[in-house]
């Protein structure tokens, strides 16, 4: 059994508790992040702070400690449960809301869980997805809000499709849990620029690809999406993930493009050399 850091301690995963009265579970009312873990090394571990803090101080959630000491409990709690491979989730709520509405100083809480990420076999034959229409409330938030991408759930395993790209008045924005990148038919890397959440692979993968090619962001049509001649996603727990089909229509050739595979090979030498640091 894992530990789970809660407030102030360290509990048995189990035995840590919360009050009902929390805006988490009255309101859905909360923040969080998730960072990963290679070697039993956390991974970008300052982006991923900074953005948590970010997300808490937007949405008024007092976290209450400050970001070392986050950083701190996060090397205790990847030493006390040496899980080598994993992921680290990062918790704010709203707090134990007297009137069941105000926010209040939050409770805090690191959980860490096994984590396998794509394997290259996954890479090469990519993903397929849907597109639909949807704006997430404060993009910008990394919030406990998933409501739609959890109540597609049903319909994406219907249709057995892997994953949704939202879109607004004919502009893509990004999946539930990942960015979305296209690779045009002259050869420019484009992603969208607004109304999402400014992803962490999504920031490494901008700071690797003008090595290989020019890069744009900017508002994107479904058109464009379409037409493009590679496609992927970008996130924490998948890194860089080709999509060969979109709303039934085939991208490039079907499988992992030159281009992707190039970005792909270039972010795990990134990530081997953050460990080797």
């Amino acid at each position: 059994m894992t530990w789970t850091f809660v407030n102030t301690h360290f509990f048995k995963e189990g035995a840590a508790v919360l009050q009902t009265n929390d805006l988490a579970l009255q309101r859905g009312y909360g923040v969080f992040d998730y960072l990963r873990t290679a070697n039993n090394q956390p991974l970008f571990i300052d982006d991923y702070l900074d953005r948590f803090f970010n997300s808490a101080q937007q949405l008024f959630i007092t976290i209450p400690y400050k970001k070392e000491k986050v950083k701190q409990y996060i090397f205790e709690l990847i030493a006390k449960n040496n899980i080598p491979e994993s992921g680290i989730r990062m918790l704010a709520t709203g707090g134990y809301s007297p009137d069941g509405y105000s926010p209040v100083t939050g409770n805090f809480v690191l959980q860490q869980q096994p984590l396998q990420t794509p394997d290259n076999e996954k890479f090469e034959r990519g993903i397929r997805i849907v597109t639909y229409a949807y704006q997430r409330d404060f993009p910008a938030v990394k919030s406990t809000n998933y409501l739609m991408g959890v109540w597609l759930q049903q319909q994406l395993k219907e249709q057995h499709i892997d994953d949704v790209l939202y879109f607004h008045h004919d502009i893509i924005s990004e999946f539930p849990r990942a960015n979305i990148f296209i690779i045009t038919t002259d050869g420019r890397l484009l992603t969208p620029a607004a109304n999402i959440l400014q992803g962490i692979t999504r920031r490494k993968v901008l700071e690797l690809a003008p090595e290989i090619l020019p890069v744009e962001e900017r508002d994107l049509s479904i058109a464009e999406l379409k037409n493009a001649a590679e496609v992927f996603m970008t996130s924490t727990t998948r890194r860089i993930l080709p999509v060969v089909e979109i709303d039934g229509i085939q991208i490039g050739n079907g499988h992992a493009g030159r281009i992707s595979t190039q970005l792909y090979k270039r972010f795990l030498d990134l990530e081997a050399e953050v460990l080797r640091d």
